[in-house]
């Protein structure tokens, strides 16, 4: 009996410490998980890695000897290489080397000669370090004869160069013929940012230009705000200054991603390619995929924009200026694409770095000094985000900050809460922090028995045998 009774006791103590850990799990996945968790960055004056190894790899061995870096399946950093030597240095180093035929001049060189051959709307292309190529790609409307003259100049070019065909067309993710905010179109807040006087709103270039009156719904009598700086094409980004009493409020650093939850914004760093990364629209809400690619050309009907990240994320019209972000840090803007959320397709984004460096402006709650730094894998461009306050219908979205989503559409949240609880809330998984605190609490209970139980009867039995 005594022994059954030992063997009870050690059961209990199991349970209870395995209950302990599970709860602790419950909960860390609740504060941690992506989206919703903060990155470091050194933006928001926390530390982190300011250069990725792959970058800083690519920077020290030189541009004809490596042809970029990779986050590779295992999420190892890969770097590609022209010569053994600079391969043992990249092992050295701690990473996987690839070596390649191509180097980084070489692809950069074709790239340039396709940005000099007559421009063909409806084609893309970026450096496919995986693969060591320019990869070019035309959409439906390239008719054959372009196609013809196109692959010309890339046989010109020679192997570093491959042409392939990709459904839909590359357009701009605005939506003119449905309800829309602006005279351009209807399009998705970015990123508040501000020039240290006043706040803006950061989103695509392409959604209207300088002088484009914002509204926070279809005929909304208060202005949200005007556009008063951008360029499109060449790049895709665009200012707009809050009109007095629509600025955002000390929370406009939190982007909506649905629900009624939001992913803290903490600073802004510059993707890495095969990086995971996310995108909240106002007609689609957040969608994932990875990094394929930067430095992008993509030839718009509307014109040429270069220097864009590509990327696997789907994304349809009224998304456009939606931002992109990874673990806390933002990454860009939503600027164009092919194909949709159900078929997939290809989707571009302007870097918001670059974007708030040419326009002067910085995150909302960042200071003078913070800027954009390198991403390391995992982390993302720049920005504060907008978190969804108010319900889903046709050209709802507005933020907490009282930016708006414009667009119609299914809007990016529903949460209404301003205060601690509902901000913690919007970055808290809460489902999960709480079955995870009920868990610890009944194991520490069931420990304090256990314990208990062993020292009453520890007692009974010297009381025993005094008698």
């Amino acid at each position: 009996m005594r022994h059954a009774r030992r063997t009870a006791r050690r059961i209990t103590r199991l349970a209870a410490v395995g209950g302990l850990l599970c709860g602790s799990l419950l909960v860390t996945h609740a504060l941690a998980s992506e989206p919703g968790a903060s990155g470091t960055s050194g933006a928001s004056g926390v530390s982190g890695p300011s250069v990725p190894v792959g970058e800083r790899l690519v920077a020290q061995l030189g541009t004809s000897r490596t042809a970029g870096s990779w986050l590779g399946a295992d999420g190892r950093t890969v770097v590609a290489v022209t010569d053994a030597d600079a391969a043992a240095d990249v092992r050295r180093a701690g990473a996987r080397s690839e070596v390649v035929r191509h180097s980084m001049r070489d692809l950069r060189s074709a790239a340039a000669t396709l940005r000099a051959a007559p421009r063909v709307a409806g084609t893309a292309w970026a450096m496919d370090y995986g693969s060591n190529e320019v990869v070019v790609r035309a959409d439906s409307t390239v008719s054959a004869a372009a196609w013809s003259r196109l692959a010309g100049v890339a046989k010109a070019i020679g192997a570093s160069v491959r042409m392939e065909r990709t459904p839909g067309t590359f357009t701009p993710r605005v939506d003119g013929a449905a309800p829309i905010f602006a005279s351009g179109g209807r399009c998705s807040a970015g990123f508040d940012v501000t020039d240290g006087r006043d706040a803006f709103l950061l989103t695509a270039g392409h959604c209207g230009p300088v002088g484009t009156t914002w509204f926070a719904r279809p005929g909304d009598a208060t202005t949200l705000g005007t556009t008063v700086s951008g360029t499109f094409p060449g790049n895709d980004f665009s200012l707009v200054r809050y009109e007095d009493g629509a600025a955002p409020r000390a929370q406009g650093d939190v982007v909506a991603i649905g629900g009624g939850r939001g992913v803290r914004i903490t600073g802004a760093a510059d993707p890495v390619v095969g990086q995971r990364v996310f995108r909240s629209g106002s007609t689609t809400g957040l969608h994932s995929g990875r990094v394929t690619g930067l430095n992008a050309t993509v030839n718009y009907p509307e014109g040429t924009v270069t220097g864009l990240i590509q990327t696997t994320v789907c994304a349809e019209p009224g998304d456009s200026g939606g931002p992109l972000f990874a673990n806390g840090l933002a990454l860009g803007l939503t600027s164009g694409g092919n194909g949709n959320c159900d078929a997939g397709g290809t989707t571009f984004f302007q870097p918001v770095g670059a974007a708030m460096n040419a326009l002067g402006v910085r995150l909302t709650g960042t200071s003078a000094d913070d800027g954009p730094e390198a991403g390391a894998p995992g982390e993302g461009g720049t920005g504060t985000g907008v978190d969804a306050g108010t319900g889903t219908g046709a050209g709802t979205g507005t933020n907490l900050g009282r930016a708006t989503d414009t667009g119609a559409g299914t809007g990016t949240g529903t949460g209404t809460g301003t205060g601690p609880t509902a901000a913690l809330s919007r970055v808290v998984n809460t489902r999960s922090v709480g079955p995870g605190l009920l868990v610890i609490g009944g194991s520490l209970i069931a420990l304090v028995a256990a314990r208990s139980i062993r020292s009453s009867r520890r007692g009974r039995r010297a009381w025993t045998s005094g008698v």
